[in-house]
């Protein structure tokens, strides 16, 4: 954040107004002027309610053979004050109106006497004025405004900041800390504003102006400059006007003749104006009417007289016809184009472009010289690339004419225009060029010399040949050059001096050099000057009998001659005045009366110029009078230096006090100073210096009083300001701006951004005390400026806001160095947009392969902006860059120049070389084909070969253009050696690598020994063994298992395992439950045969728990006990029938026949052992972990698994009686199926 010395106080209401211009066009058409300032008002105009904004005042500061030039380059919107420039001059300062002046030049000098002895901060300047017209000014200046009591300077709180003078506030200071002190006062003026601004002051006291209703002899008020060039397709206007009382009249001579205005139709007069206006609508030439105008403006009073006015008609001639040759040169030989102008006036400003409106470049080898002509050290075969073409514009008619164009042949031992060479460190002995010392083209010889005007630029220039180019510098003999006025123009060959002074004369010299030696050349530089105001006449006022003088002295150089005038015509020729006495520069009045009333004229003049100034003499008889509007009120801002302005008049001239609040103590002293025009100081304005102020003029004839009454308020403060800020492109951004100021005060707060009014957007919110940037963007960048405004007095505070961007792209790519294989990139980078460049990132496209793609070729750091590319053969290339900062990157450059490389045989392989089937009697083989880069050559191919692993088969292979082949008809999952070797039209590349492939997958066999163990009641163990034909590569095993009791089945559970595990234990949920597991193999083709096991059967004590909820059931119970009735009445029927014995014939019941396993008689009978009279048995636990039931040759189960018994509708028994099934179908129903007690009960029956 960066405070701006800024502060401005506003007055009374008032009209804007610009310094006086002065000087001729033609010095600023030839040359700009170095002093350029902008003066930005600082105190808040009220531009609220008409204004938007209120620009800045830009004032342009050339200087001429007889002046200075001030304009107005824009306006400055100020409804309250008007804003003046003060010149201070080597005798003071110049006043508004001469009519303020004192009488007495003793007066005037004591005044500069004491303002050289003062050190201390000077106070405000009560009146100041323009600059009087064609003086040479010395660079110090004072910023003035004008209120209805007068002109005043703005103090150092209410000064207008100079971009120049800028002053910083430091950061961090608060409003308490630091103190009731004005805060422009705490950053101390430069020593020149304090000088000027005392000499300000005590130049007031002789301002004194004759109010227009009291007689008085004329005042020449405006006229035109003294060089007056017109265009001639206008009207010529020449201007004089001139105040008095009576109004003057008007008449001119022309060459010191008398012009008749009443014998020429075309010449007129304006009306109360002595302007003169000549008319051409109606014909005429203006070229007739050249010559010197002088205008007299006189009334019974005296005369007044202007300058003489050179009138001087545009002049655009053309350029004369000539054919121009081929201009031959050997290269590296000087060369000069000579423009030669046609004159023209004023003079025309020179440039170099080709026939096609092309600018020539310039640099230090070539360049133009002032005069206009174009100055090649040494010539370059790359010159001959454009022809050459002076143009002139003239001021006037904005017309450019331009002059047939030169064309250059170039003889060159090295006829070929390689732009490698370009970037050769050492292009000259590259292209045979033999290298040379330095010599001077412009100026000639070793020494030369130049004339100066004082007040004018000083232009010195030295032009060298040389191989290489010489380096020119420059030197003061004895001394230093002003760093402060000097400036290097022209690549180091102009060396610029500003402002001139006595002290700029010496001798200069210029060094050219180069690596084969140095020349020197010497210039003696001599300062003259033209009149120039030590003490300028002032009006003199005077009452009857009083006794006053005329001064006027003047400087130059040569010593000017003084001639005094009186109503135009010389002192020696008017009738003698004894009250009058001339000595020398100064005329002497004694006792005068009514009768001295004369309008003098002093002429000072030498062979550079003159100077020509009135003063008149008054003799009145006045009392007092106040000449401001009555009873004003003032406001001020607390801890300024303010002025309470009185104007008056009285002749003998009153003398003036001051009262506050009606006491009668005279104000003088301590705080307050009067100066003696009158006006009050109050050096610090406090709180207690409210209050209503009383001024009294007095002389013999009376007395005159007016009142002013002053209020004091608050100072506006930023007491937070924005701060400068870094956002990267596309962020928030917030600028605080917080305000204190005097509650009676309205307050308005604005933005500026660089310096002019701020547009808000949509992308910008604006509150009272804060401005918020969305979104920020590159064209954000640049200072804010807050401007808190009263109407009194306003407070800015800047910050710099920076916004990082991505890099602009790259430009100005160019190969050189080309080879077969490399080749070097040169480029220029763009803009890094506030965020340095990190990277370059090279890219490259071809037209062959993959025309329109960019690819990635190497990276770069981002100081280089050169590089050697590598290359592959068979490429043509194009090459663009991107530039990459920490933002982001850049866009791409526009492409390169193509380079085609040539071919050669590949030097590598496609890679990624596989093997796979697809299916499961083939095998594809693939590969990454190559790209443009390694190709290496047209028509690329691929040889590929496959054999079976180990094996002493012979190779098989194809050509192929593509990147895959399948191989039919091959086993299942074979392993085969594979190799693909790339061709192109140059040959072949190296001998490839096996890589080993397979053929196509199949589904894998089951998994053998699928084992299910069950080695307590919690868990169950299951175990496996690959694949027999694994048939592929396997990917894993699934196992698919289910719990189940009796007709209830749970959730299927699918498991996953990997291809080497063979072995899995299941966690059981519940004790009683069974599981059915499957498991299979599985490749990429699928899953493949399945193998399923079932867990063992639990206990019986398990499964009679497990139907312990059945059991509790009326149904169940029921049922039973009508079963255990019938068990008992079967066992009685049974009991009986073994009692009795015998054996029973039943193979003629049975459908099945028995297994040979089966115990039984010959004859097909039963044969009821002793075995059979054991008690039944449950099941028991073989050693393997399978559940058998224990076998039985009549068993109750046997009969009951025969699935063909079973009960009709009514319960009674329908079945059969059935054969035991053969142990292993036995064996599988008992591990799915329980013991059922009805078939039980059937087999006994």
């Amino acid at each position: 954040m960066r405070r701006l010395a800024a502060r401005g106080a506003a007055g009374d209401a008032g009209e804007a107004a610009a310094p006086a211009a002065d000087g001729s066009d033609s010095a600023q058409a030839r040359s700009p002027s170095p002093w350029r300032w902008q003066m930005n008002l600082l105190r808040r105009p009220n531009y609220s309610h008409h204004h938007h904004h209120a620009p800045g005042i830009w004032v342009r500061r050339t200087t001429s053979s007889s002046g200075a030039m001030w304009r107005l380059m824009r306006p400055c919107l100020l409804p309250y004050r008007l804003i003046d420039l003060c010149a201070i001059w080597d005798t003071g300062v110049f006043l508004p109106s001469a009519a303020w002046n004192r009488a007495s030049s003793g007066v005037e000098r004591r005044r500069l006497n004491a303002a050289k002895k003062v050190s201390r901060r000077m106070p405000l300047s009560p009146r100041i004025s323009h600059p009087p017209r064609k003086q040479s000014l010395k660079s110090s200046y004072i910023f003035c405004t004008r209120s209805q009591g007068g002109w005043e300077m703005l103090s150092s709180v209410r000064e207008v900041q100079l971009k120049r003078l800028e002053v910083t506030r430091p950061r961090g200071l608060g409003n308490r800390e630091r103190g009731r002190v004005p805060r422009m006062a705490r950053q101390p003026a430069p020593p020149w504003v304090h000088t000027a601004f005392l000499l300000c002051l005590l130049s007031l006291g002789g301002a004194i102006e004759i109010p227009m209703d009291l007689t008085q002899p004329p005042t020449i008020t405006k006229q035109s400059v003294k060089d007056h060039i017109v265009d001639p397709r206008d009207n010529i206007l020449i201007e004089c006007e001139a105040k008095g009382n009576p109004a003057p009249s008007f008449h001119w001579t022309r060459n010191s003749r008398f012009f008749n205005i009443a014998k020429d139709p075309r010449v007129s007069m304006r009306r109360r104006s002595g302007t003169l206006v000549i008319d051409f609508r109606s014909g005429g030439r203006p070229e007739e009417y050249e010559g010197e105008y002088q205008c007299f403006a006189r009334n019974k009073f005296g005369t007044a007289l202007s300058n003489r006015i050179r009138l001087q008609v545009s002049k655009s001639p053309l350029w004369p016809k000539e054919n121009l040759d081929p201009v031959v040169v050997q290269e590296g030989a000087p060369l000069t184009l000579q423009c030669n102008p046609p004159p023209g006036l004023p003079s025309p400003v020179i440039f170099w472009m080709s026939s096609s409106m092309e600018p020539i470049a310039q640099d230090k080898r070539v360049s133009q010289g002032h005069n206009g002509d174009l100055y090649f050290s040494n010539v370059m075969l790359q010159d001959m690339q454009t022809d050459y073409s002076c143009n002139a514009r003239f001021h006037f008619t904005h017309t450019i004419q331009q002059k047939n164009p030169f064309t250059l042949k170039v003889l060159t031992n090295h006829p070929y225009n390689d732009s490698s060479l370009r970037n050769h460190p050492d292009m000259y002995s590259a292209r045979g060029v033999a290298e040379r010392t330095p010599s001077f083209m412009y100026p000639q010889g070793t020494a030369s010399s130049q004339m100066v005007l004082r007040g004018m630029d000083l232009l010195l220039e030295c032009i060298a040949s040389g191989v290489p180019t010489p380096d020119i510098a420059w030197y003061k003999k004895g001394g230093d050059l002003p760093s402060d006025k000097a400036k290097f123009e022209n690549f180091n060959k102009a060396l610029r001096i500003t402002n001139v002074s006595e002290e700029d004369s010496g001798e200069y010299f210029c060094l050219a050099s180069n690596k084969m030696g140095s020349i020197r050349h010497t210039i003696s530089v001599r300062v003259k000057a033209a009149p120039y105001w030590l003490d300028e006449p002032k009006n003199l006022i005077l009452a009857p009998g009083e006794d006053g003088r005329l001064v006027c002295r003047a400087n130059g150089n040569p010593k000017p001659t003084v001639q005094w005038m009186v109503n135009g015509e010389p002192l020696q020729s008017a009738p003698p005045n004894p009250n009058r006495e001339v000595a020398g520069d100064t005329i002497i009045f004694r006792d005068t009366q009514i009768s001295s009333r004369a309008v003098y004229q002093c002429n000072t003049s030498n062979e550079h110029g003159y100077l020509l100034a009135n003063a008149f003499v008054s003799v009145l008889d006045v009392p007092p009078r106040m000449l401001s509007p009555r009873n004003q009120l003032i406001r001020v801002i607390l801890y300024n230096r303010t002025r309470l302005d009185c104007p008056f008049f009285g002749s003998p001239i009153p003398t003036l006090r001051w009262f506050k609040n009606g006491q009668g103590s005279n104000l003088d002293g301590g705080n307050y100073h009067v100066y003696e025009n009158g006006s009050l100081e109050i050096k610090m304005i406090r709180k207690e210096d409210q209050g209503i102020y009383t001024c009294v003029a007095t002389n013999i004839l009376g007395k005159a009083e007016n009142q002013v009454r002053l209020e004091v308020k608050d100072p506006t403060r930023i007491y937070r300001m924005p701060e400068d800020q870094v956002a990267k492109r596309g962020t928030t951004v917030h600028l605080e701006c917080r305000v204190k100021h005097d509650p009676s005060l309205k307050l308005t707060v604005s933005w500026l951004k660089d310096d002019e009014p701020l547009y808000i957007g949509n992308r910008m919110k604006k509150e009272d005390d804060s401005l918020t940037i969305f979104g920020v963007a590159e064209r954000d960048q640049g200072s804010y400026t807050c401007v808190a405004s009263t109407e009194l007095d306003q407070d800015l505070a800047k910050a710099y806001l920076t916004v990082l961007g991505r890099p602009d792209r790259p430009r100005d790519l160019e190969l050189t160095d080309l080879a077969e294989r490399s080749v070097r990139l040169t480029w220029i980078p763009g803009d890094d947009n506030n965020s340095p460049i990190t990277d370059y990132v090279v890219q490259f496209e071809e037209d062959q392969f993959q025309p329109g793609v960019w690819h990635d070729h190497s990276k770069y750091p981002g100081s280089v902006n050169s590089a050697v590319l590598r290359l592959s053969p068979y490429v043509n290339y194009q090459f663009r860059v991107i530039a990459i900062n920490e933002v982001g990157s850049s866009h791409p450059s526009l492409p390169s120049e193509r380079y085609r490389t040539s071919g050669a045989p590949p030097e590598s392989n496609p890679g990624d070389v596989k093997g796979e089937g697809t299916r499961k009697n083939n095998m594809e083989i693939t590969w990454t084909p190559m790209n443009a880069t390694s190709a290496f050559g047209p028509n690329l191919r691929y040889i590929v070969k496959w054999r079976r692993r180990e094996t002493r088969e012979a190779w098989n292979n194809v050509t192929v253009w593509g990147s895959r082949y399948v191989v039919g008809q091959t086993p299942v999952y074979v392993p085969y050696e594979i190799r693909v070797q790339a061709e192109n039209d140059f040959g072949k590349g190296p001998e490839p690598e096996s890589v080993i492939g397979y053929s196509g997958e199949d589904l894998p066999s089951a998994p053998r020994r699928f084992r299910v163990r069950q080695p307590n009641l919690e868990t169950i163990n299951l175990e496996w063994d690959h694949p027999e034909h694994p048939n592929g590569i396997m990917l894993g095993y699934t196992l698919k298992y289910v719990a189940f009791n009796g007709t209830k089945v749970g959730k299927q559970i699918v498991e996953n395992f990997s291809p080497n595990q063979t072995k899995f234990t299941v966690q059981r949920t519940d004790p009683v439950s069974r599981y059915r597991f499957t498991l299979s193999a599985r490749t990429q083709v699928g899953s493949g045969e399945a193998v399923t096991e079932e867990s063992p059967a639990p206990p019986n004590e398990a499964y009679t728990n497990n139907q312990a909820d059945i059991a509790t059931q009326g149904w169940f119970i029921g049922l039973m006990c009508a079963i255990a009735l019938l068990v008992l009445i079967l066992l009685i029927v049974c009991f009986i029938k073994r009692s009795r014995g015998g054996k029973y014939p039943v193979r003629e019941k049975k459908d099945v026949p028995l297994g040979p396993e089966d115990p039984k008689e010959e004859d097909g009978s039963f044969d009821y052992s002793d075995e059979d009279n054991k008690p039944l048995q449950g099941s028991q636990t073989s050693l393997d972990g399978t559940i058998k039931q224990q076998e039985s040759d009549d068993s109750l189960v046997d009969y009951g698994e025969g699935g063909e018994g079973q009960f009709n509708e009514d319960g009674s028994f329908i079945g059969q009686y059935t054969v035991k099934k053969d142990k292993d179908e036995t064996e599988g129903n008992e591990s799915s199926e329980a013991t059922s007690p009805v078939n039980a009960i059937y087999s006994l029956a």
